[in-house]
């Protein structure tokens, strides 16, 4: 049995961890259905949804909620950026490492204790430029 505060793992949350961390694509919860059951094929949308919800709360996932975008999942908890392509939703990692001077200089400007932060950047994929796709401009 699992200690308070800890989640238990299910073969379930086992294979849906798995394959997030396998993946760089930052599915949707409907994509890692769709990826999980080929592995557990009476798995169901709802016990992915939970199972997502919950280890997303225990931060052993990351669940990235982007204006206007279904929810993406990340498997590399380690704080990190995203760039989402406007054209077609895709979403990668930034090779960059956090900027670590963000939160300090925010503490000088702001009332609040600054804790983490997260930072999306929005461009025009490869696959969408090379469609001629890039049809609109930066500001």
């Amino acid at each position: 049995m699992a200690a308070k505060g800890q989640v238990r793992t299910t073969q379930q949350r086992r294979v849906i961890m798995e394959e997030l961390c396998r993946l760089k694509s930052h599915p949707t919860a409907n994509e890692v259905y769709e990826i999980v059951r080929k592995r557990l094929p009476r798995i169901s949308l709802g016990t992915v949804y939970r199972n997502l919800e919950i280890l997303s709360e225990r931060g052993m996932i990351q669940k990235l909620e982007m204006a206007g975008t279904q929810k993406r999942f990340d498997g590399i908890t380690e704080n990190h950026y995203h760039v989402r392509c406007i054209m077609c939703g895709c979403v990668e990692d930034v090779s960059s490492g956090p900027i670590p001077t963000i939160n300090k200089v925010l503490n000088g400007v702001s009332d609040y204790q600054i804790l983490w932060h997260r930072l999306e950047f929005v461009g025009i994929c490869p696959r969408c430029r090379e469609a001629g796709t890039q049809g609109i401009t930066s500001t």
